[in-house]
């Protein structure tokens, strides 16, 4: 009995961390996207590590989730936060804002800091996430660890059949991350407040929206890859 109590008291203690740290991250959109910067780089720069010049090529859409935090005891509880952009006829959508959050079951017991990278290979995709304003990965859209290797020969998933492709970078004592049962959802709040008015998702994503794009974001922009659009 002392156990289970000590054990909920260790949840309880979680929890309550991952919530500081989310109100502590809210309302700070341009450091989403100076930190999904320097994430989305660090992946890109790691020279052992290279990603496929294909899935760069044919992705349609990049999440990059900065912050993502983890904690479990016998079920873990993520969030993080982050932005998005999709590949329209002029370039680069202007960003996204977007949560991810979910549990994963399991006998983990630890905090995890994660830095997430996902690749949307597939217009079915971003139109799920834009239909429903979110999208639960490993559920409605298949989810595969991304392969490493400059050439497709090198990746072990010659066909990049999966809709989604992540990259993660973990700091702390959890060990085992999983994007199972997360659920990817626009954040129309942190979106109204970065551009100073209601904006559609579906505009935003598609190119069309009538916004300004502060430094911060042609920045983030900036570092996206420039390869051709390979239709799926």
């Amino acid at each position: 009995m002392k156990i289970i109590l000590r054990m909920c008291a260790i949840a309880a203690a979680i929890v309550a961390s991952l919530g500081t740290l989310g109100v502590a991250r809210a309302g700070d959109e341009g450091a989403d996207l100076r930190e999904s910067k320097a994430v989305f780089q660090e992946l890109m720069n790691t020279p052992d590590h290279q990603i496929p010049d294909a899935l760069l090529d044919r992705a349609r859409c990049i999440v990059v989730i900065p912050s993502e935090i983890k904690g479990a005891v016998g079920v873990g509880a993520q969030t993080g936060e982050g932005v998005m952009s999709c590949r329209t006829g002029s370039g680069w959508s202007a960003p996204v804002f977007v949560s991810l959050k979910g549990g994963s079951w399991g006998a983990q017991v630890g905090v995890e800091k994660t830095e997430l990278v996902l690749f949307f290979m597939t217009e079915r995709g971003a139109k799920s996430l834009i239909a429903g304003n979110k999208v639960k990965l490993g559920g409605e859209l298949s989810v595969a660890a991304g392969p490493f290797g400059r050439t497709a020969e090198a990746s072990t998933d010659l066909n990049l059949k999966a809709e989604i492709y992540s990259y993660a970078k973990s700091k702390g004592l959890f060990a085992g991350a999983s994007l199972s049962g997360a659920t990817l959802k626009i954040d129309k709040e942190d979106n109204t407040k970065y551009y100073g008015k209601p904006v559609s998702s579906k505009d935003l994503m598609m190119g069309e929206a009538n916004v300004e794009l502060r430094p911060e974001a042609q920045e983030f922009l900036s570092v996206l890859p420039m390869g051709r659009h390979a239709e799926r």
